[in-house]
Order: C-alpha cells, then sequence, then structure tokens
C-alpha cells in the first residue's frame, strides 16, 4: 500500500555522511487537511520526524502508539530526486518570453 507524503514548502539539503544521512532545511506541512495525528495536542505545532539512520523525513506522529497511519516519510532518495527535477527546471534555457 503506498501512502501519501507531507507537503513540502521549502527545499532544504541532503548530505551522506559515512552510515547517516542528514536532511536539512527542508520545510514540511501536512500530509491532508483532516489529519490530526500530527498535530501537537499541547500547541498544535507539528514536528518533524528525523531518520538518519535510514536516512528520511516525515512528521512526528502524536498517536498513543507514536505511529501513523496516514502518511509516509520521505526518503533521502526522493527528497535527491525532487533536488535533482528542480536543478533541471532552473537549468531549461525558455525559448518563449513570459506572458505579460
Amino acid at each position: 500500500m503506498t501512502y501519501q507524503k507531507p507537503s513540502i514548502f521549502q527545499l532544504g539539503k541532503v548530505h551522506e555522511n559515512g552510515a547517516s544521512v542528514i536532511v536539512s532545511g527542508w520545510g514540511l506541512g501536512m500530509c491532508a487537511s483532516s489529519c490530526r495525528c500530527h498535530r501537537n495536542p499541547e500547541d498544535g505545532q507539528l514536528a518533524l520526524a528525523e531518520d538518519q539512520a535510514g536516512g528520511s523525513l516525515g512528521l512526528r506522529s502524536f498517536t498513543a502508539t507514536g505511529s501513523c497511519d496516514c502518511c509516509e516519510a520521505w526518503t533521502s532518495a526522493e527528497l535527491q530526486a525532487i533536488l535533482r527535477d528542480v536543478a533541471a527546471l532552473d537549468a531549461l534555457d525558455s525559448s518563449e518570453p513570459a506572458a505579460g
């Protein structure tokens, strides 16, 4: 089964450091508008869940079990692919002038 991913509102970096993978600077938003498991019950804020050994970045779950069944974390490979795609789009040279 494939789950959706948390939204990304800010691009960051992915650093491989030996056996660890460090993801930094990423901004994640909610996975779904009706999701309640990722909001801290005390202040309503989101918290990141980073797994350096596994190389993933997601949202912390505030359920009693601490697990989430509504979304899955981004893997470092997926985050690197996003950065590659953005770099490829930035490198495209537009052949037509912008509208306006």
